[in-house]
């Protein structure tokens, strides 16, 4: 879209005029038109939009617009040839009986039992793509107490410091948009059983949606600039700026892990994985799951050149996708699920440098208000939106491991709403309780066909939990023929 709006001069302001700085900085980005309606606004509202103007980060700004217009030429995407040089780089397996996992579980053990380990939850994302209204963490997940994400995410700090006898002290991530009800439900909920000394929330930040065609910013609101998370790779910033990377380092936390919120079967504080990013003394560790399928939309972690980095599921050729080893495996089979251990001064050491995370862009719908003050839904995508990742920290990494898990028991993404084939409330229902089965079984319980079970996330850590529930005659004949909550008491 084009703006063409007539704007007033200052003396022609009836009302009390924009600050002089927001007037000076407006026209010397070309952003005038974020005050067509200015003097349709109310006290209140002016002060809002004066407010949210002053806090935009206009240098930001700035390389958001260079993105865009040299997008043609340089989109973070990697090159056709860069691939006869790329490879999947060696996976260290889970759950293996080899000196080095059982080594590597001891250390991993010995560190959460010594307090050294903190967790990082990016819970940014909002209920929409799954019908849902509130911060996705608040949403009731699991198959027997609808407990919500949040309850079995925290839940398993709390199985942590059960079993180990110390806290995990957990750094939040909220957006704009969830920040006050994250706040609220978690408050409510007593932190879900956590101490609140413990808990540590940060906002991650913004950033202003472009006009694809003008390359100006927009209105979603006659005194509101359209803007969009920064993406999971804004937490670093967001962390550092907020005093939560110190505040891990007074409580004596040298490792942190990080995870999303939409993955209630993730373990990112399995001691096996811990150890192994300690004991090969990386700067960066991440947890992959096999790719099966070349279509699947998950990014991958490869090799090239020696740097550790992760291809993004668009930038890799199908052709290339579909490549297999000798053994049948995808030839860039390790797919990322976005749980990371990072050695906390490396965290410090790029918070402070002048290094900053590359931006991505995507084409999206951006609803915006025109010069004549109507509500525009675009039917086609008419805006970019900005973000960084996270896993742009790979190739600044000294060192970067790579740890393969089973997706069964690790991964299931809630991600689309109900009736969705895959990553749905009911695809995750079926992974959680399938995962509940299994492990009873090692331990020898079984359970009738067709029943739900759950295993409550704060009382049981692993199958040792499960192996004093079955030697209790808690459950007759170690059979199960009811929907249950097995908890630990």
């Amino acid at each position: 879209m084009d703006f063409n709006v007539t704007f007033l001069p200052l003396h022609d302001f009836k009302i009390m005029p924009p600050a002089p700085a927001i007037l000076d900085f407006l026209k010397e980005h070309g952003e005038e038109h974020l005050l067509a309606h200015w003097g349709k606004l109310s006290e209140k509202e002016r002060f809002s939009l004066e407010s949210q103007l002053m806090t935009i980060d206009w240098h930001g700004v700035v390389a958001c617009k260079n993105l865009v217009e040299n997008q043609d030429g340089d989109r973070h995407t990697m090159k056709t040839p860069h691939f006869s040089s790329a490879s999947t780089p060696t996976c260290h397996k889970l759950g293996g009986e080899d000196t080095a996992s059982v080594e590597a579980l001891h250390r991993g053990r010995k560190s959460l039992g010594a307090g050294q380990v903190g967790a990082i939850l990016m819970a940014g994302g909002q209920g929409t793509r799954l019908g849902f209204n509130g911060p996705k963490g608040t949403f009731p997940i699991t198959t027997v107490s609808k407990a919500s994400l949040f309850d079995v995410l925290l839940g398993r700090l709390r199985a942590v410091k059960k079993r180990f006898g110390r806290e995990v002290p957990l750094a939040i991530m909220t957006s704009s948009a969830t920040d006050n009800l994250t706040r609220e439900f978690l408050t409510a909920a007593n932190f879900c059983g956590l101490d609140s000394g413990q808990v540590f929330f940060f906002c991650q930040g913004n950033l202003p949606a472009v006009d694809a065609t003008s390359h100006k910013l927009f209105l979603d609101d006659c005194n509101h600039v359209a803007v969009a998370p920064d993406g999971h790779g804004g937490m670093l910033q967001a962390l550092a700026e907020s005093g939560g990377l110190e505040w891990f380092q007074r409580h004596g936390c040298s490792t942190l892990v990080s995870f999303q919120v939409d993955n209630p079967l993730a373990k990112p504080l399995d001691p096996e994985f811990i150890g192994q990013h300690m004991l090969s003394e990386a700067s960066l560790s991440t947890q992959v799951v096999p790719k099966i399928d070349p279509e699947e939309r998950v990014g991958v972690v490869a090799e090239i050149n020696g740097v550790t980095q992760i291809i993004e599921y668009s930038d890799l050729p199908q052709n290339i996708a579909a490549e297999r080893l000798q053994d049948g495996r995808l030839r860039f089979f390790a797919g990322s699920i976005a749980i990371h251990a990072f050695d906390r001064q490396f965290l410090q050491d790029v918070a402070s440098s002048s290094e900053a995370l590359p931006l991505h862009l995507a084409h999206k719908k951006v609803p915006f208000f025109d010069e004549t003050s109507q509500f525009i839904q675009p039917t086609r995508p008419n805006a970019f939106k900005f973000e960084r990742f996270i896993f742009d920290l790979m190739p600044l990494a000294d060192k970067v491991t790579v740890v393969e898990i089973d997706s069964k028991e690790g991964f299931a993404p809630l991600k689309n709403p109900s009736g969705t084939p895959k990553d749905s409330p009911e695809s995750v229902h079926e992974s959680l309780n399938a995962y509940a089965i299994r492990h009873l079984k090692r331990v020898g319980i079984d359970v009738a066909p067709g029943i739900n079970v759950e295993l409550d996330a704060a009382s049981i850590f692993d199958d040792d939990d499960l192996r004093i529930i079955a030697q209790s005659d808690v459950f007759p004949n170690n059979y199960i023929d009811g929907p249950v909550v097995i908890r630990l008491t």
